[in-house]
């Protein structure tokens, strides 16, 4: 693996206004348009993200809107049987297990928290199937916080693609990034990479002769490429 190069601020602070610019009109992530349609509920974001893992973007904006037309709160939910949850949110990636998880997440918010999702870290890790990619994305989303930055797989490769990081999974590159960029630019991170890394910078046949911010890349373990 290529080494990492600290970027200087300036080189952050430019991609990240190139792609905030070049992303007008482009398709947004299903848990930030479920955000914004659900007047960024912690509960509806934190459910949203849990089913989102591993499953297309309108499958998952599908099966939350399915859901939440048939139980908008904790209590409501965690009454479901396990069978109707996976019945609303199939064909969700993993769909039974996901149910299993939101039952067991809902019974947990009631009980342990007064039917109220926590807004920390900590507590947030303790529920069942929620990890630290969720949990950052509710802290952001839900409570508008300003200390954390959300890495899922468009992120980890974006970012190493880049240089900023050199790390072999999510969480690794979580820490690096904070070490890698300034504080303001946190909460934005994974909507710029993330509708970046659905729309150009894709897994296989990146789009680099369309990108806006090839002149800062370092295109590092990009093998096959659409455009030069």
């Amino acid at each position: 693996m290529s080494e990492a190069r600290s970027p200087h601020p300036r080189t952050v602070e430019r991609v990240m206004r190139r792609l905030a610019r070049a992303m007008t009109g482009l398709e947004l992530p299903a848990v930030e348009k479920i955000s914004e349609e659900q007047a960024k509920d912690p509960f509806r974001i934190l459910i949203s993200t849990l089913l989102s893992a591993r499953t297309q973007d309108a499958t998952t904006h599908a099966a939350s809107t399915r859901l939440f037309r048939v139980a908008r709160t904790p209590q409501s939910m965690a009454r479901l049987p396990v069978r109707d949850l996976a019945r609303l949110i199939y064909p969700v990636s993993f769909y039974r297990n996901k149910a299993r998880h939101v039952k067991a997440c809902c019974e947990m918010l009631v009980g342990r928290y007064g039917g109220r999702v926590p807004s920390t870290m900590e507590e947030l890790v303790t529920l069942p199937g929620v990890g630290r990619k969720t949990a950052n994305l509710v802290m952001i989303l839900g409570f508008r916080s300003p200390d954390n930055i959300c890495v899922d797989t468009h992120v980890h490769r974006i970012s190493n693609r880049l240089g900023w990081v050199a790390t072999r999974a999510p969480d690794e590159t979580e820490q690096a990034l904070y070490r890698a960029t300034d504080r303001r630019w946190w909460p934005h991170i994974n909507l710029y990479l993330v509708t970046w890394g659905q729309n150009v910078c894709r897994p296989v046949y990146p789009r680099c002769g369309d990108c806006v911010i090839r002149p800062e890349c370092r295109r590092i373990g990009v093998e096959r490429r659409n455009g030069t």
